[in-house]
């Protein structure tokens, strides 16, 4: 019988013989992972076998990369993958443990929903716990926060971090608040803002959280920005990262110059109704670009001109901006082309 396909996307990729990181197209049966240079290949660059396989998550192994899991086989080779955003890798991380796990008791693959306790330190979930933190009403609060003649926004205090845990019965006393928030800090979830913080992530070997009244963080995923720089145009940039986000993923995306298509990570926004995006082998640090939305017009399209016929093979859609910029994207499925058209479409009609 033919493998059963349980999932497909992209991910980031360590090479087996290089430390390079690569986009690539990877697909998910109950018996193994394959993964592909680009989408459209009818071949596999490798085949990682399930069986017998154990699975790493979070990987801490690359201090400067998060959202990395781990597959091992069972003769000991290691593959490393990295997701572009929390929710991908759960959804990952959820259906690889349930193939390995049906393998090793001869069953067919089947998703089995499973809540995990989260009353002691030692059976957290760290995402689940990041995302109570965030329910925008009774999670962490975020606040606007002036430190270092600068004013931070959308950032929160180390000890309001503790003092939330304690709250909501996620740690019984501050030590244990500070090893669950220490926690969400090395796996990404947390950022530190200002020098006292960012001094204490960055002066270990593992990132360390202040229960302090004067060191500042935020959420990955949050509308953090900070004004105060010396330049004006640094805080006019900063100005598009204000919005929440809204959806963020992978898209294939066509070059203005060449004409070439690349995977990028995508992040739309709300207000500003921004989306921008990056390479996703280099993470957030700087976008390589940014699409202003307002006023903007997205719809499907069927064809893309001056196209590379190689390249693209349906899920295609366009945005054409207030001052008639033409982007074309391309979306891995049709469920997630019209999930992106509703949500671009939305913003540019809300956002400012």
């Amino acid at each position: 019988m033919e493998p059963k396909q349980i999932r497909e996307g992209y991910l980031v990729k360590k090479g087996t013989m290089l430390n390079s990181w690569k986009v690539v197209w990877v697909v998910l049966s109950d018996d193994g992972v394959e993964f592909y240079k680009k989408k459209t290949d009818s071949s596999p660059k490798g085949m990682i076998p399930l069986k017998g396989a154990t699975l790493t998550s979070p990987c801490q192994d690359f201090s400067k990369r998060t959202l990395v899991f781990k597959v091992s086989t069972s003769k000991n080779q290691d593959h490393y993958f990295q997701a572009t955003h929390l929710e991908d890798r759960e959804v990952w991380i959820k259906d690889i443990k349930r193939a390995i796990t049906c393998l090793q008791g001869g069953k067919k693959f089947a998703r089995k929903s499973t809540r995990r306790s989260i009353r002691l330190p030692e059976t957290v979930n760290l995402s689940e716990l990041y995302v109570s933190m965030k329910d925008p009403d009774t999670g962490v609060k975020e606040l606007k926060l002036e430190k270092e003649k600068r004013i931070f926004n959308h950032c929160f205090t180390g000890n309001t971090v503790i003092d939330w845990l304690i709250s909501k019965e996620k740690a019984r006393n501050r030590q244990e608040g500070l090893m669950l928030a220490t926690g969400l800090l090395n796996e990404g979830f947390l950022q530190p803002a200002g020098e006292l913080s960012k001094g204490a992530a960055e002066g270990a070997a593992e990132s360390v959280l202040l229960d302090q009244l004067d060191a500042l963080y935020y959420f990955a995923d949050s509308g953090f920005f900070c004004e105060g720089y010396s330049s004006d145009e640094d805080v006019i940039v900063k100005e598009e990262f204000r919005g929440a986000i809204i959806k963020q993923g992978c898209l294939l995306k066509q070059g203005h110059r060449r004409k070439n298509w690349k995977v990028r990570k995508f992040i739309l926004r709300d207000d500003p109704a921004y989306m921008h995006y990056y390479d996703p082998t280099k993470g957030e640090d700087e976008p390589l670009g940014s699409i202003h939305l307002r006023g903007s017009v997205v719809t499907a399209v069927e064809y893309v001109p001056d196209a590379k016929r190689y390249s693209v093979d349906g899920n295609l859609f366009e945005i054409i901006t207030s001052d008639e910029t033409h982007y074309f994207l391309q979306a891995a499925t049709e469920d997630e082309r019209k999930e992106w058209i509703k949500a671009i479409h939305t913003v540019s009609k809300t956002g400012k």
